[in-house]
């Protein structure tokens, strides 16, 4: 069982971030599952797993510090096109793609997404 329900990031431009997360997020397979009514976005693979949304209490959106979201990728090629997707579609740089030293086999790549908030894709199969 998992222990999450979902996962929530806030935006401050819906626009750019659906831009960004389709792109990132459907090089690894997930969904974008539709509109939240006008607050917000809904991503999964069946169900809603991952939303993003204009804060609730209508003040600016801000990223966590500290704060990580990983996303599982199935092969290195895919965290290679998680990558790619995120820079091509207003996302920056945390960290190339490559090896992780904590773990045999990790290899994963870090993005920010265009508010901020910092994500990473992972993938522990071998070569």
């Amino acid at each position: 069982m998992a222990i999450f329900t979902h996962v929530v990031v806030g935006s401050n431009d819906l626009a750019k971030s659906i831009k960004f997360y389709d792109a990132a997020l459907g090089a690894l397979g997930v969904k974008n599952l539709g509109p939240m009514g006008e607050s917000g976005v809904l991503y999964g693979s069946d169900h809603p797993e991952f939303l993003v949304t204009r804060p609730a209490n209508g003040k600016p959106a801000c990223f966590a510090n500290g704060g990580t979201i990983g996303f599982a990728a199935s092969t290195r090629a895919a965290v290679h096109k998680f990558h790619e997707a995120g820079l091509a579609n207003g996302g920056t740089d945390e960290g190339q793609p490559g090896p992780r030293a904590f773990a045999p086999t990790a290899y994963a790549a870090y993005l920010r997404d265009p508010d901020g908030n910092k994500l990473c894709t992972y993938c522990f199969a071998p070569e």
